[in-house]
């Protein structure tokens, strides 16, 4: 609860700091001290869980171990992405302090859909967390493509807020509650031949909208243009911390309420599981743009995350907490070098190794960890979230699937590990980087590697 109230508190005084400081610097320090802040307040409330146990507020929000644990685990990448990035975010504007603040806001909505025990409180989570990213979507004025990814991420997201908007008031119609943890609402999903069509239809409707969400297939189409169009700079911290965010949001609805109907809509699951693998993959690999296939990749990667909500155990709740910190850790990684190429295109990325070798070997880990290779984080990742699906039995084909797809995966993340360290070039940096940042990288690749050998650090 308490980093709830500090981070909307942390967006205005960046308001403020707008208004006071005139140097981006000043601006930016201010930022970064207020994430630090952040991650202080976010260990606190767990030590405070961990001694004193769960909490309620008012039945709307509920805090337990794996909430106050997963709040400090994405606030720690939040603060990974503000020393990455922290320059480029004040350089793709005048409005410097400003996106900051949206950024501390919609961490406040995170915070939300991570503890929300009531459907209103969950509505207004994914609002908080929506609202800023259109802003930050067209924040550069001079790039057409920044303006066209807003409007098209503005309307999809109101369409999906929409039916999110209408799955609620069915299920409210279906159980006389918002509570999702209330008897009254459970009630209704105990049995399968019980189940009232407005609940099937109400159930139906939120997987819909929160496959916008988190860009699973066939909901996806919105992705790469938006990702694409996003300033480089926001990119990330829109395809990481926001996308696991909702996932977690995802898996506490389904593991409270429509846990006890699982083979109900397991098919629903199972047939967008399949679709995002195929789409997001097989698409990656006939891209040009790095960037733009990082953003099939990211479809992709959500397809293997939805495992943790085909399978509601405890093993996929392990499985959906080391994923949120591999995945965002190397696609921070990975998304921090391409900021500093002035050609995002494969042939970009010609010769880096001879120019940049610190960049080229971060790059390398951090595509190694998002394609699932041994000794990296997302090796483990990727194996519990699969081994959840292994362990409830059913539909166990597309394990063997999502485990073809991760094969079709190595081959384009591979493609820039080439371009790298095989291929001539005379690679083109819009600056090149700092030591503090080469520090960063390393620091970062190397806590990538860390959690490849040691997972349960994270799955505590």
């Amino acid at each position: 609860m308490n980093a709830i109230v500090v981070s909307a508190l942390l967006g205005v005084v960046m308001m403020f700091a707008g208004l006071l400081f005139k140097n981006s610097k000043q601006v930016q320090w201010t930022a970064l001290i207020g994430i630090f802040i952040l991650v202080g307040v976010a260990i606190f409330d767990n030590q405070l869980i961990s001694t004193q146990g769960s909490k309620s507020y008012f039945n709307m929000i509920e805090l337990n171990n794996f909430t106050s644990w997963f709040n400090v685990l994405i606030t720690s990448c939040a603060a990974v992405y503000f020393l990455l990035f922290h320059k480029q975010i004040a350089d793709v504007g005048i409005n410097k302090a400003e996106y900051f603040a949206l950024m501390f806001f919609i961490l406040s909505g995170v915070y939300l859909l991570s503890s929300y025990s009531n459907l209103l409180i969950l509505f207004i989570g994914i609002e908080i967390l929506s609202i800023p990213q259109y802003i930050l979507a067209g924040s550069d004025k001079e790039n057409v493509k920044s303006t066209e990814a807003s409007l098209k991420y503005f309307l999809m997201g109101s369409f999906s807020t929409g039916i999110l908007l209408m799955g609620i008031t069915l299920l409210y119609g279906a159980t006389g509650s918002f509570d999702i943890m209330s008897n009254q609402f459970t009630t209704q999903f105990t049995q399968v031949n019980s189940m009232s069509s407005l609940a099937i239809v109400g159930i139906l409707l939120m997987v819909v909208s929160f496959g916008f969400k988190v860009s699973a297939a066939p909901m996806h189409f919105w992705t790469p243009d938006v990702y694409d169009g996003t300033p480089t700079a926001f990119t990330p911290f829109m395809a990481t911390i926001v996308k696991v965010s909702v996932f977690v949001a995802f898996i506490r609805l389904f593991h409270f309420s429509f846990g006890s109907v699982s083979h109900a809509w397991q098919i629903t699951i199972v047939s967008m599981i399949a679709l995002t693998l195929l789409i997001g993959n097989v698409t990656a690999v006939y891209q040009t743009s790095v960037k733009r296939m990082m953003a099939y990749s990211s479809i992709a990667q959500a397809g293997f995350m939805l495992f943790a909500i085909f399978a509601i155990n405890a093993t996929s709740w392990k499985g959906i907490t080391l994923y949120s910190v591999t995945y965002t850790l190397a696609s921070l990684g990975m998304f921090a070098v391409l900021i500093k190429m002035k050609d995002y295109t494969f042939d970009g990325f010609n010769g880096l190794a001879k120019k940049q070798p610190v960049l080229a070997i971060t790059a390398t880990i951090c595509l190694f960890s998002l394609a699932g290779i041994p000794l990296t984080g997302g090796f483990f990742a990727k194996y519990y979230v699969l081994m959840a699906a292994v362990e409830q039995g059913r539909m166990l084909w597309v394990v063997v699937f999502a485990v073809l797809m991760a094969a079709i995966s190595v081959y384009y993340y591979f493609r820039v590990i080439m371009s790298m360290y095989f291929k001539q070039g005379d690679v083109e940096l819009i600056e090149e980087p700092t030591t503090i940042e080469k520090t960063l990288l390393i620091i970062n690749a190397a806590i990538i590697i860390a959690l490849g050998i040691l997972p349960s650090v994270i799955m505590r």
